[in-house]
Order: C-alpha cells, then structure tokens, then sequence
C-alpha cells in the first residue's frame, strides 16, 4: 500500500487542509500520514478557527516519531500544504530532504498556500517567503491556484488561462494551477508541464464549500503514484473537483462532502470540458 506523508493542517470541523487529503486518499488505497501545522476547530472562513499553530519545535518532534518508525523511508508520497509559521517551512523542508537521504523515491508535491483572489495573502509574509525559498525548488510539482501563481512568479492577476500557462512555464516547474480564469462563466485547472498544456474546465458555481484546492492536489497526487500519466491523473482531478462541488450545492451542503462521495472521488462522475495547447 502507497505511503503519503501529509505536512498540512488538521481542521477537525471542516473538510479542508490535511485532513481533507487523508479522506481523500483513503479511496484511492493509498495510507495517509498526517503531520499537523495546525489544530484548527474549523475553517477560519467561518470566523475564529479556535485552537492555533503546532510550534515549530513539536512539528519537528513529531516527525522524529514518524521516521524513528521507518515512516520517512518508506514514503511514496509528500504532500506540502497550509503553514502558520516560517519555522514549520523549515522544519518540513527538511524532512523532504530527510526523506530523499533514506533513499525514498517519493514524489513531492506542493501546494504553495498563501492566498487568494478574495482576500489576498492570507500567511505571513515570512512564512510565503519560506514557502517560495525553501519549499518550490524542492517540489517535483506545484499544485498553485491563480492568485498563489501570479505571486511566485511576479507576475499581475491572470485574466486568461493563457496567462497563467505562461506564468507556470516561468517558474520552470511542471504545475497543476487551480482557479484558473475559462472564460463564459467557467473556471478551470491547467497542468502545464514544458511542452505541454491543457485546460480542464466546468461551469463556476456559487457557494461552492472551501477544500477544492486541497481535494485537487490529494487526487491528482494518488493518481501520479498509482503510475498514471499527469494528464490522466489531472483530469480525474478536474472531475472529482467538480463532482463534490456539484454535489455540495446540490444538497446545500456547508462542507464538501468527501466521505459521502468515497469511491466517487475514484470514478468521478461529472464531465470536464478539455483544452490543449503547445
């Protein structure tokens, strides 16, 4: 059974961050285990989150747990997700480097979470600094939105997909970009390798519950472990995202509904519209 190292949050109430991804994994059959950066009650969208940051030196101990068990070694998989503090960066920096040194193969991908189009950064300043110094060179893949893309590669707000397939190619690492402007009331997910894009679109719905980025990042990460190809595996990405959102509103669900959706998140049932582009 695959092994994915999750270093994100823990939100107890809502299905968001790391714990959105260990659920979202469990179909696929791949084993999570999640380090928590934070211990949240539920989103902070909702108002005060309650709980706060693990410190730095308990993430680290934490992790000495988990490769004292042989865990880091074995790893197929790290997923890098939400971090309140700089020294969390660091400390997960270096379990990825830790993780190599035991000689894993594991892929690395990472969700760069800083911020959004709605309020823009939402980390400190040190901490988006931590995250584009220490964590990006390190990934295998970036799995931005929009919004986090245009900021690492300095580039303004992307109206277009256009724009932001070019702003990927800038940062000279194969991407899966979320958010991203489709035109006609849709939104879209661009993997954007070096020779290679395409755009995954469906229709923009309102009152969409948060937790797509990270539902994105688990899914099209189970599928590059389970030895698909990246357009595969984004696309089934793309679906699943869509399919929970459309679920969600359907039932005027207040979170998405991961654990009711299970397989589904395997065999997503909503169709994507598919762009590609050289």
């Amino acid at each position: 059974m695959p092994l994915a190292l999750i270093l994100s949050s823990h939100v107890a109430g809502s299905r968001v961050g790391g714990m959105a991804q260990v659920l979202a994994l469990t179909p696929f059959g791949v084993d999570p285990v999640l380090a928590p950066t934070v211990l949240y009650g539920r989103h902070p969208g909702w108002g005060p989150p309650g709980g706060g940051p693990v410190e730095a030196a308990t993430f680290a101990a934490m992790l000495d747990g988990i490769e004292a068990n042989g865990l880091l070694a074995r790893a197929d998989l790290v997923i890098c997700g939400y971090f309140a503090l700089a020294g969390q960066v660091q400390v997960a920096a270096a379990a990825i480097d830790r993780v190599r040194a035991a000689g894993s193969t594991a892929l690395v991908v990472v969700d760069p979470i800083m911020g959004d189009e709605v309020g823009g950064l939402y980390v400190k300043p040190e901490v988006a600094e931590a995250i584009e110094s220490l964590l990006v060179p390190r990934a295998d893949w970036l799995t931005p939105n929009a919004w986090e893309l245009a900021r690492l590669s300095g580039r303004p707000p992307f109206t277009s997909a256009a724009g932001a397939i070019a702003a990927a190619r800038a940062l000279g690492k194969p991407a899966l970009v979320t958010s991203v402007p489709a035109g006609d009331g849709r939104i879209g997910l661009a993997l954007v390798t070096e020779n290679r894009a395409t755009l995954f679109s469906h229709p923009r719905l309102d009152g969409v519950p948060h937790g797509g980025g990270d539902l994105v990042t688990a899914v099209f990460s189970a599928g590059l472990i389970r030895g698909e190809s990246p357009i595969d595996a984004a696309q089934r990405a793309a679906r699943a995202a869509a399919d929970a959102a459309h679920t969600a509103v359907a039932r005027g669900a207040s979170e998405l509904p991961l654990v009711a959706l299970g397989e589904r998140l395997v065999h997503p049932l909503a169709e994507v519209s598919v762009e590609v582009s050289l």
